[in-house]
């Protein structure tokens, strides 16, 4: 389904706008956290757990908080562009170039690769002289430096200034970016022109708040009362879950998306009958 709307994006004119190539860009990293989560969660949930390497795991957790970093980013970027759009239409091709989105997109990219580099390196330096056991479906921070008979102090820091940096902030842009959309939307006169401004951003919220309030549950919200299980499963909705339904979100709440889908169906009949 990612693919299929990446392609979509792509080739489908009507589709070359800042808004799709956002969306495109998110649906890539939703590829490419899937590639490094599902497959050996999936061999991990079939067999009752499975065995990975020091340098497999530490891996994996390096492309998972990348991917979850730039998630954080774009989704931000995304607000911002609908907040241009709905609040300042007029001036919204002015500001939104292909330049501009470009390099808003590449900074997320690199911001994102590049965050988890310290972390990289600084996990990667822990003494694990202990119990070699991860009960998790994959090589989360948290449960791995329960192994680590070293002083996470550094670690520790690192995670909570990468916190605010890549969560509390996006969140407070992206909380100011709605609520002067919200404002802008009510002073619409008519209910027509309201509705169709609130369904431009509609599918956007509904991601947001699926992915910021697993990902909030499992990091922020006190650990106190929060079982291991529970840790695990809103650890698989930010993950695995929102992945896949994020196509299906933004599909089937998006005209233009249906309409190029239809259109590339009938196209390749069309194809196939000559």
């Amino acid at each position: 389904m990612n693919l299929l709307i990446i392609t979509l994006v792509s080739t489908n004119k009507n589709l070359h706008t800042p808004m799709y190539f956002f969306i495109s860009q998110l649906f890539i990293n939703d590829i490419l956290l899937t590639t490094d989560i599902s497959p050996n969660t999936l061999h991990i949930l079939l067999n009752n757990g499975a065995k990975i390497t020091f340098i497999g795991c530490i891996t994996q957790l390096y492309f998972f908080g990348a991917s979850e970093a730039f998630e954080c980013l774009i989704l931000t970027v995304m607000s911002y562009d609908r907040y241009v759009a709905i609040c300042n239409p007029l001036r919204y091709t002015a500001i939104m170039t292909t330049t501009y989105c470009v390099k808003l997109v590449v900074t997320s990219w690199l911001a994102g690769i590049s965050s988890m580099m310290i972390t990289f390196i600084t996990t990667w330096m822990q003494n694990f002289c202990g119990p070699n056991t991860i009960d998790h479906f994959f090589c989360d921070l948290v449960p791995l430096l329960e192994l680590s008979c070293s002083d996470t102090y550094i670690v520790q820091l690192d995670s909570y200034l990468l916190g605010i940096l890549l969560v509390f902030i996006p969140t407070i842009i992206i909380l100011f970016s709605y609520t002067q959309i919200i404002v802008t939307i009510l002073r619409i006169p008519s209910s027509t022109g309201r509705q169709k401004a609130f369904s431009t951003c509609s599918s956007h919220l509904i991601v947001v708040s699926i992915f910021y309030w697993t990902l909030f549950g499992v990091y922020v919200l006190p650990t106190k009362g929060k079982t291991l299980r529970i840790n695990k499963i809103l650890s698989l909705l930010y993950t695995v879950f929102t992945s896949l339904i994020n196509p299906i979100i933004y599909s089937l709440k998006n005209n233009d998306i249906k309409k190029a889908l239809l259109e590339h169906i009938y196209t390749r009949a069309a194809f196939k009958s000559i």
